[in-house]
Order: C-alpha cells, then structure tokens, then sequence
C-alpha cells in the first residue's frame, strides 16, 4: 500500500488508536476488524459520504460527529472509537483513507487470529489460496476484473472457499478479492500473507518447489535465506514439478531461480543474445 505523507501520519495515529481498543481485556478483534471493512464497503459504495469524511478542509470534529450520527448503532464502540480517528485525521485523498481503513481491518483480523493462537495457519491458508488462483488463470482473470460486479465477485469467492479455511480467512480473502488493490487477485492476497508475517518481524519467502520438501529440508533452507537477508523469514512451500527440478524463491521483488527450467531458460537468453 502505497500513500502520501499525510496519509503515512494519519495511518499511523489511527494505528495506535486500534492498539489501544485491540489492548482491552474485552475486546473482539476480529469482530472489530469486520466492522472497519463494513465501513470500507459503505465508502466504496457512498461516494458522497466518502468525499464528506476525507474533506481535510472542514472541521475534524464536524467529520467525527457525521459518521458518530449514521453509524453509532451499527459499530461497537472499539470499532466506533477507531473510525473517528480515522476521519479526524488529515488524508492526502479519499482513497488513501479509504485503503487505511482497509488495513486496519484487515490488521484487526490478523490479530484476532493470532488472539486465538491460529496466525500460522491463517497465513498459511491465504498463501495457498493465492497459488490455487496462480494456478488457474480463468479464476485469477474473474476476479481480477474491476469492471465484474462486487456481488459476483462475492458469489464466487464464497463459493471457492466455502467451509475449508478458517473464517478469519475467509472474510480475509473475500475483502481482498471485492476491492483489488494489487496488481491481481493473487497479489493482493499475497499482501496479506505479507501482512500476517510483519506481525511477527518476519518476511515472506514464497518458494515454488519442483519436489516435495521434507520437515528438514524446508528448515535448512528457512535457516540458509535468514543468515543471507539477516531477518526471521516465513518459508511458504507450493509444489510445481514443471519446474523440472530445484526450486524458485521469492522475497519481495527479488527471485533467486535454481529450478532446472530457469537455467534452461537462462542458457535460452544467453544463445539468443
């Protein structure tokens, strides 16, 4: 997620507001993490009403008591509490707070999964889904299109998902796949396997494997990118025997390729040069 300096500074106030009602004994924070993206639908589809919150021209307070009028019976008060120093604050546009407010919901979810023990696992469901939608172009194009209706959209990813993930993952995938904000559906899942990660200082390695990788292996490999990039490293495993042999591994934007089919690849260019 990409914003402007007023959107960082706004981001971040907003941030220590969800900490700080996340760190009540009594709060849901998955419950709280589901009401902020109901509101990120409302603005999605309230143009008006997304144009009146983040108008950094008018009175902070003014803002603060619209949204208290239309929503206080429909938000919690942790969920209420979040949503007025979202709009209290400066945005550098209506998008950008629109894609804050996102995020917080989607960082109250994560933590509502790690609450209740289960962060790996979710993180680990997402990573699946996007290299099952990596996999199937027809359902990576469906959802990837801005133009299809949000309610189509809905239908289908509901339908994909069904009962086989966690529900915390669930509606993780379906905020993710409604609003694309990557370059495609598979990416803008993949943020939140990111997402889950930063929770716990680590960074994503996705590796795409040509074998399956035993217990041991998969620690070997997770010990030998951590001493090269010098940080904890989530290892995320998918198979693909296309690759001939070997392995590709992913962090960020940099590929480290030792499958068979990259050197074949790479010898191809080389010829061809």
């Amino acid at each position: 997620m990409t914003l402007h300096a007023a959107s960082r500074e706004a981001l971040s106030y907003a941030e220590t507001r969800l900490d700080g009602v996340l760190g009540d004994a009594g709060a849901d924070p998955s419950a709280v993490g589901e009401e902020l993206l109901s509101v990120v639908d409302l603005l999605t589809r309230e143009i008006g009403l997304r144009r009146a919150v983040s108008d950094g021209s008018s009175d902070p307070e003014a803002r603060k008591q619209l949204v208290s009028s239309l929503l206080r019976d429909k938000l919690s008060a942790p969920a209420l509490s979040v949503l007025e120093a979202v709009v209290g604050a400066r945005w550098s546009n209506p998008r950008e707070l629109v894609d804050g407010l996102e995020h917080l919901g989607f960082t109250a979810l994560l933590a509502g999964a790690e609450k209740a023990g289960k962060l790996g696992a979710v993180e680990d469901e997402l990573f699946q889904f996007a290299r099952i939608l990596d996999n199937r172009p027809e359902l990576e194009r469906a959802l990837s299109d801005r133009t299809a209706p949000t309610e189509a959209k809905r239908g289908l990813t509901r339908q994909l998902v069904a009962d086989k993930v966690d529900p915390i993952t669930k509606v993780l995938i379906e905020q993710a796949l409604i609003r694309p904000r990557g370059r495609s559906a598979a990416h803008g899942v993949d943020r939140l396997v990111e997402l889950a990660a930063a929770r716990s200082d680590r960074s994503v390695a996705q590796v795409t494997s040509a074998t399956e990788l035993t217990a041991e292996q998969r620690e070997r490999l997770s010990g030998q990118l951590e001493r090269l990039y010098g940080r904890p490293i989530a290892l995320h495993v998918a198979l693909d025997r296309s690759l001939g042999a070997g392995l590709v591994v992913r962090i960020g934007d940099e590929v480290i390729d030792g499958s068979a089919a990259g050197r074949l690849e790479a010898l191809r260019r080389r010829l061809a040069g």
